[in-house]
């Protein structure tokens, strides 16, 4: 019998045979991403109902957009959107460019003991849970007997509640992610340092360029494209400021400055059982998401060769 098969379906089938290992490697990744990400966008629908767990997803009532409404029109809505905003751009503009400096800072050292041990010290914030960087904070910042306060007071100062003064709380959260995280996030651009040609260096090296102009013309443009592809990957997250971070450090002083869309979920939707409403701002976070980096990608595509897609 002759074989009817398209020849580009045949290709596809000789390269999945060829590469079956792979394949096989591939269904433990992509069953979760079935049951955990896809599988739950049909449950997304209870954003526009009256979602009662007896009935059901499908039996419950339908209300339209009333949790959107409800949300949007919350006393609190301009405030939360104006907190997650700031804590995300704050962190992303923070923590890249310092992943980036200790990125290039390790690669550039020439003593490579000490760039091992400071890359591991780096990683070391990001294994621990916010609890127990709650605790590292509180020993560092508390009013009474935190050992910043201890130096201040030493010095003639006054002590400060850093952790409940509205002034000093964002700093402390932003600067706190940056430390937590900068180490892990470095990996990415110390692999793509790592891959930069090695002729580059040598010819700048024998026509006597320093190191700070060797990092400015050729490392940090050879990396531009991974430096974009982090930043455009952070843009789709961009309402996610941080809820475990926000929800170990904020309390009823720092509200207005702390309180963001997920600490607000939390309580108004998951600890009330409004989990319709829940689910609403969820698909509104990934709107804005999709929003932002569809149009962060278009603007980097037209003023560099750049992109994501």
């Amino acid at each position: 019998m002759k074989d009817t098969t398209p020849q580009g379906t045949r290709q596809v089938l000789k390269e999945i045979k060829r590469h079956k290992s792979v394949y096989v490697l591939l269904i433990i990744p992509l069953t979760y991403y079935i049951i955990f990400k896809y599988f739950p966008i049909w449950n997304g629908q209870i954003a526009f109902k009256d979602f009662m767990p007896l009935d059901g997803v499908l039996g419950s009532r339908w209300i339209g957009f009333h949790h959107f409404a409800t949300f949007f029109q919350s006393f609190y809505f301009w405030e939360l959107l104006r907190n997650t905003l700031f804590y995300s751009f704050g962190k992303l503009l923070v923590s890249v460019p310092a992943s980036i400096l200790l990125a290039v800072t390790i690669y550039e050292c020439a003593r490579p003991r000490l760039a091992k041990l400071v890359q591991t010290l780096a990683y070391l914030p990001h294994f621990l849970s916010w609890v127990i960087m709650y605790g590292i904070l509180l020993a560092l910042l508390a009013p009474g007997d935190g050992i910043v306060n201890d130096i201040v007071v030493a010095l003639g100062g006054k002590g400060v509640a850093f952790l409940t003064d509205t002034s000093t709380f964002p700093g402390i959260v932003i600067l706190s992610d940056a430390w937590k995280e900068m180490g892990w996030s470095a990996i990415i651009f110390i692999a793509a340092l790592i891959g930069i040609d090695p002729s580059l260096f040598e010819a700048a090296i024998v026509e006597g360029v320093s190191i700070p102009q060797r990092v400015w013309y050729i490392t940090l443009p050879s990396i531009r494209p991974v430096i974009v592809m982090v930043v455009l990957l952070r843009l789709g997250t961009i309402l996610d400021a941080g809820f475990n971070q926000m929800f170990m450090l904020y309390s009823i002083p720092v509200y207005s400055v702390a309180d963001i869309i997920d600490t607000w979920v939390y309580r108004q939707g998951l600890l009330d059982f409004q989990f319709g409403l829940a689910t609403a701002v969820g698909i509104f976070k990934g709107i804005i998401g999709l929003l932002l980096i569809s149009l962060s990608n278009w603007l980097v595509k037209k003023v560099s060769d750049s992109s994501l897609i």
